[in-house]
């Protein structure tokens, strides 16, 4: 029945026309407009959103750039669709020209809430790293006063913020998606890649908007590439799939955007209570090399942990080794520690990196992986030297993930992984994979997403096929696609707890606004993408060496993973009686360890706007009793926040306004409600709906 309505509505919804001057699509979304003379197309939006006089371009090694208004010849057809997706209309727009040796063909579905757009280049023998299926040159009309053009990087390494810029006169480079909207009314659009098996998708702004694959960027917030993006060959090209809508809310769009991935190339799901973690890097980078942190350290933490009531009542805790001096916490020993954990109804987790090796600079030539030389499998840069992925005299070679030495690798790291028996696997570092190389051992490979994305799923059948289905992965560093070979991600770099980047004595990095402020733009990824996300571990007192946290800073990170819907993970330093006091209060809180059974994100109310640290974020989580997040980052000035219940999709009433912590009254609500958040501080609220 919903699907024959479904059909009703679009055929409705679609009305075509097709001149001598230009052909017309016409939807309740949107009208697509082809130039029929020139081979561009337009697209106007119901929201007064306009994309005029667009073009699809190809950089063809033997041709040279060239761009869909370069032909002479422009055919239009349309006819109905029903796929995956929906049901809708496609538009295909074929370029020819005798004078070009290929045929460049254009296909744009539009379906009831979105487009998807592609381009192919047809002929034979054809080579490119650069086609765009949408350039905007020059009209790009949004409705609104006060737009902003989200800038994301390629992957969370290096603490790079995800960033909004006033739109238009702004300039840069975003990867894999993006949006422009109002920041007052989150009226825009939105619009990214859904395709990751090939191109790395980059999106150039500033006085015209390219959308294209084949971006290698060695910047900080770029691809971190050290040689250019491969070709793609042969006689049928294929760009990126882009996603293409604009919405009165970006955040159903963005929503919508991430079940558009899962349809393409599906997600991992998760049965049972999310786990909840215990993580060794908080108390000592490698643990063990310095001694803080000896075996019988890990010991009293599992000791301590075993009488945390709450925090044990759902999922079984792990305790999460992560980099480790192999020389004392040898397998047997971790074998051991999981043992002793397991009488505590403890599990184990095991870390490590798959596609790069840390090692001395000077010693590719002499280090052995397996019977493989290192030197034998690293990746290479545009002069064929070997890829740094992190440099130093003690760094990290890239290595090949089609390399046969590369997959025994992981199949002895995943075999120590079964014989701690491991239950919960951290993989880091994993944009090193996805690195370009002149050289591969895979001939047929020939672009680093390419490699990436056959090496995850490499990575993802040896754990099911060593360790078993039941394995939680986690992914540190890594690009955000593709998405479908873990449970989770980390939403930033390494997250150490500290209110703001600038508090003194602390890293300028790695701070819980910085966390949050890129969470308020990727919240929509939990559910869609992954089942939960990941927000790092809290600690009660310190990170590493780091200076004391205020009780303060504890909560706010604990309110800021709840509305990231992260999982709960802690790393703490727990022979400390600080640290014991705060996570009795904290991570043994009821209502606590409830939400994080089945943590889901929250919806922004308010994102983070621009690079400042003052930044002032409401989020809200419907159910049957709906959450408030607010947070105030400023360090000066009060954050006022007014609650409206439509805008929770609450139906009129009177609720009470209960803290999450405390169960303190600390009002009503019947329509609006005016909460002052102060400053370097959170508030979470419960909303109990008073029934007469």
């Amino acid at each position: 029945m919903r699907t024959l309505s479904f059909i009703c509505l679009c055929v409705c919804l679609f009305f075509n026309v097709q001149a001598q001057d230009s052909t017309v699509l016409s939807g309740s979304l949107v009208r697509v407009v082809v130039n029929n003379n020139t081979g561009k197309v337009s697209y106007y939006f119901s929201t007064g959103a306009k994309l005029e006089n667009t073009i699809a371009t190809i950089d063809e090694h033997s041709s040279g750039y060239i761009s869909s208004g370069s032909f002479k010849n422009h055919y239009t057809t349309i006819h109905a669709i029903t796929d995956s997706f929906g049901t809708g209309k496609q538009l295909d727009i074929e370029h020819t020209d005798a004078q070009i040796k290929f045929r460049l063909v254009q296909h744009i579905r539009v379906y009831n809430q979105h487009l998807l757009i592609n381009v192919e280049a047809i002929g034979t023998d054809l080579e490119t790293r650069d086609i765009s299926p949408l350039s905007v040159p020059g009209n790009l009309t949004m409705p609104g006063n006060d737009l902003r053009i989200l800038d994301v990087p390629f992957d969370n390494d290096e603490w790079t913020r995800v960033n909004t810029i006033k739109w238009p006169g702004a300039k840069g480079t975003t990867y894999e998606f993006s949006s422009i909207y109002d920041i007052h009314t989150m009226s825009g659009i939105v619009f990214g890649s859904i395709t990751h098996d090939f191109w790395k998708t980059g999106i150039v702004y500033g006085d015209s908007l390219k959308i294209y694959g084949g971006i290698a960027t060695p910047d900080k917030d770029g691809t971190h590439d050290h040689a250019p993006h491969g070709t793609m060959k042969g006689n049928t090209l294929s760009s990126p799939l882009i996603y293409l809508s604009a919405t009165n809310d970006i955040r159903t769009a963005f929503t919508d955007y991430g079940k558009a991935n899962t349809i393409i190339a599906g997600k991992l799901t998760w049965k049972g209570y999310a786990p909840v973690y215990w993580n060794s890097f908080g108390v000592e980078g490698v643990l063990g090399y310095s001694k803080v942190m000896m075996p019988t350290g890990v010991i009293k933490i599992a000791d301590f942990i075993h009488t945390l009531d709450n925090f044990n009542k759902y999922a079984k805790p792990v305790l999460s080794i992560d980099s480790y001096d192999q020389g004392i916490y040898t397998t047997d020993l971790l074998a051991s520690l999981g043992r002793y954990g397991k009488k505590r109804n403890e599990q184990m987790g095991f870390y490590f990196i798959p596609f790069a090796i840390w090692t001395w600079k000077n010693s590719i030539d002499q280090q052995m992986i397996g019977n493989t030389l290192l030197q034998d499998m690293v990746l290479r840069d545009k002069d064929r030297h070997p890829v740094l992925y992190k440099d130093g005299d003690w760094g990290a070679y890239a290595i090949d993930p089609t390399h046969p030495a590369t997959r025994q690798y992981i199949i002895t790291q995943l075999q120590k992984a079964k014989a701690i028996n491991a239950t919960f696997i951290k993989i880091d570092f994993l944009t090193a994979g996805a690195l370009e190389s002149t050289s591969r051992y895979n001939k047929s490979v020939r672009s680093g997403m390419q490699a990436y994305n056959a090496g995850m799923k490499m990575l993802k059948g040896l754990v099911d096929s060593i360790m078993g289905p039941d394995i939680f992965i986690t992914q540190a560093i890594s690009p955000m696609f593709p998405h479908q070979y873990a449970h989770t991600r980390f939403i930033s770099t390494d997250v150490y707890s500290h209110l703001r980047d600038d508090e003194p004595g602390f890293p300028h990095y790695g701070s819980t606004e910085a966390s949050l402020s890129a969470g308020s733009h990727l919240w929509w990824v939990q559910g869609t993408l992954w089942p939960y996300t990941n927000l790092d571990v809290a600690v009660m007192k310190r990170f590493q060496q780091n200076p004391d946290l205020s009780e303060q800073e504890v909560k706010v990170r604990i309110y800021a993973m709840m509305a990231m819907g992260s999982i709960l993970g802690d790393g703490s330093d727990f022979r400390d009686k600080l640290a014991v006091e705060r996570a009795k209060k904290y991570l043994n809180n009821a209502d606590v360890c409830q939400f994080f059974s089945n943590p889901k994100a929250f919806t922004p109310l308010r994102m983070s706007d621009g690079e400042g640290m003052d930044q002032q974020m409401s989020f809200y989580l419907k159910g049957d009793t709906t959450m408030v997040g607010l947070f105030n980052f400023d360090t000066k000035l009060p954050f006022k926040e007014v609650i409206v219940l439509k805008d929770l999709g609450l139906s009129e009433g009177k609720y009470l306004m209960k803290d999450f912590l405390t169960g303190d009254l600390l009002g009503e609500i019947t329509d609006t409600m005016s909460i002052t958040v102060p400053v370097k501080d959170a508030i979470m609220i419960k909303l109990v709906k008073i029934w007469k």
